[in-house]
């Protein structure tokens, strides 16, 4: 989303009256009504790869930590075994969509896939903004974003000052998140985590969604990973119920991304489920929607193998 698409503040948006259990319901039903099994369950898992941040975001991360995390995002499975599952001419498409780390590891993970010869294939994420709390001064906060991007990063999530919403301080989070969309300018896309297991209620989810998208987010992103409560299917919903309205109210699409207690394959086919039935096929892409995961890829290398293995 470019910065000379930022919207005014608009409080007709924000409004949502919905309850917990009525939520829990729909998105169950939605998610029921596909079945994946067999062959499917491979395509499905391999789709899921493609939609990966793959993440680290530990407090121990080094240099080679980093490195090793961008030869598995680059190339998550061994020639030979997705030779009895795919063209070989896809085996180059097989890869995550983007690397995430701290703002002090981004040097790292681009020297890393310049030496891969990826650099263009793989976006570098960044978290910045005083990830997780977002509890410092705003100016902090947007120095982070341009030392993260200098050092090469394309994509920022920031993290939401959770008090704004919890109080009920919407303009003031509007003005803030602004600053931030303007501090990533044309070099980053911007992608803002609620980190709902923190917002109190999904009143106060879907607004402070609504609020970031206002303020020119190119995503929603549920969570730091980092909080009691992460994705949930729920919640998602109340998401993805927000970015259609303000894609009705102003024909701006804006992307999804789950992260935090996303593990499986069977999880992820869930969201992606979500996402087709509600807003579209079209949307399950990179551009559009992301897992935050660390463990995924574990899964998926699992249900690759095992499936090789049935074909032997």
């Amino acid at each position: 989303m470019k910065v000379n698409n930022i919207l005014p503040f608009d409080n007709s948006l924000l409004q949502i009256t919905i309850s917990l259990r009525q939520v829990e319901d729909i998105s169950k039903e939605i998610v029921t009504k596909a079945q994946v099994t067999g062959n499917n369950e491979i395509i499905w898992a391999l789709k899921a790869l493609t939609l990966i941040d793959l993440t680290t975001l530990s407090g121990d991360d080094t240099r080679a930590n980093v490195q090793r995390l961008c030869l598995r995002a680059a190339h998550p499975f061994p020639s030979s075994l997705l030779e009895t599952m795919v063209d070989a001419t896809l085996h180059k498409q097989l890869h995550v969509a983007a690397v995430c780390v701290y703002p002090a590891r981004v040097k790292d993970a681009y020297e890393t896939f310049e030496q891969l010869k990826c650099v263009d294939d793989i976006s570098i994420a960044a978290v910045a903004t005083g990830f997780p709390s977002g509890q410092y001064s705003l100016k902090t906060r947007l120095e982070e974003i341009t030392y993260a991007i200098a050092c090469g990063a394309r994509e920022i999530d920031i993290v939401i000052n959770r008090q704004l919403a919890l109080t009920k301080q919407w303009e003031a989070l509007y003005e803030e998140v602004c600053q931030m969309r303007v501090t990533c300018g044309e070099k980053a896309h911007m992608k803002t985590i609620l980190a709902v297991g923190e917002l109190g209620s999904m009143e106060n989810v879907y607004k402070a969604a609504m609020v970031c998208m206002m303020a020119g987010a190119d995503f929603i992103k549920t969570s730091t990973g980092k909080e009691t409560v992460n994705a949930t299917l729920p919640v998602g919903l109340v998401m993805i119920w927000a970015i259609r309205e303000f894609k009705g109210k102003t024909n701006q699409i804006v992307g999804l991304k789950p992260a935090g207690g996303v593990r499986t394959v069977r999880e992820a086919i869930s969201w992606m489920i979500l996402v087709k039935e509600t807003l579209g096929v079209e949307s399950l892409q990179p551009s559009l929607f992301r897992f935050g995961a660390s463990g995924l890829l574990d899964d998926i290398d699992k249900v690759v193998r095992k499936s090789s293995l049935c074909k032997s």
